[in-house]
């Protein structure tokens, strides 16, 4: 399977750390050319350790060309500067891979919606809206370019009940974006993809599994690294029937085994029988 992205320019949107940082480090490492957004410009602007900067650095090292620009995906101005910027400057934009959002420390409280914090309806605005303004401003550059790839990053949590109804209601709309939009860019050879991913080895979920070590044990060796799904988005990108799986909702782990790829010589589980399946576009179109 062919991943070489030498040559391509690819956005990833919250890539300070955790899955964003490991995709674009991923796609770095193909050869592309990778704008990391975020808002952490130095360690201890967030309670996790990461950077744009450090991104950066990790995709350029990684053999790519990574190159920071803070943005604060609530604000349509900064999304819009990055893609004007993006076209001044390299002239295409080949991936789009939408994963800014907004986690909660207390999303994974137990309890009803309304005994957390009203602020986690949040991932509302900086995680779906979000996702639909910078797809928004990427979409003229590949329609003109007749190429690209957007894709959105979702989990288990838009099929069954999974940190509340605001975290499953933004994982079920960057699944419709992807649905719908494939729709629209049909005649343009631009895909629309969402992909479920696993649980990831992030510094976030190490903080959660070490608090509650035996509530999560072995979870962290079936884990998918945040790099696994860059490998996945560098071979769909160059996938001859990339057309074909456009518009559409894939379990990363299960697109691993169309691509014969592994995670560090691993095969991931799909949680599918658990977890429950994507829901498959309905072909009627109303305009």
């Amino acid at each position: 399977m062919n991943t070489d992205l030498k040559g391509k320019v690819a956005v990833v949107t919250g890539a300070s750390r955790g899955a964003g940082k490991g995709i674009a480090v991923a796609l770095g490492a193909h050869g592309a050319t990778v704008y990391v957004t975020g808002r952490s410009l130095k360690e201890g602007d967030a309670a996790l350790p990461g950077t744009i900067a450090g991104t950066a650095d990790a995709v350029t090292k990684a053999g790519g060309t990574g190159i920071a620009v803070a943005v604060d995906h609530a604000k349509d101005a900064d999304v819009q500067a990055l893609f004007e910027r993006v076209k001044t400057e390299q002239g295409r934009l080949d991936i789009l891979v939408n994963n800014a959002t907004f986690l909660h420390d207390r999303l994974i409280d137990k309890g009803g919606f309304w005994t957390k914090p009203l602020e986690l309806v949040d991932i509302l605005d900086v995680g779906l809206r979000s996702a639909y303004v910078a797809s928004w401003y990427a979409a003229p550059l590949m329609v003109e370019q007749k190429n690209g790839l957007i894709a959105f990053t979702s989990s288990f949590g838009a099929s069954c009940y999974m940190h509340g109804p605001a975290y499953g209601a933004q994982k079920t709309g960057v699944d419709k974006f992807a649905k719908d939009m494939g729709v629209d860019f049909k005649p343009h050879n631009v895909a629309a993809v969402s992909i479920w991913m696993g649980m990831l080895r992030t510094d976030r979920t190490k903080r959660v599994m070490d608090s509650e070590p035996d509530k999560y044990a072995g979870f962290w060796e079936i884990a998918e690294t945040p790099e696994f799904t860059g490998h996945l988005l560098a071979a769909l990108y160059n996938d001859p029937a990339r057309a074909e799986k456009s518009g559409q909702v894939h379990i990363g782990a299960e697109l691993a085994e169309t691509y014969g790829l592994s995670d560090e010589g691993r095969q991931p589980p799909s949680h599918r029988p658990m977890l429950g399946a994507p829901t498959p576009p309905h072909p009627a179109i109303v305009e």
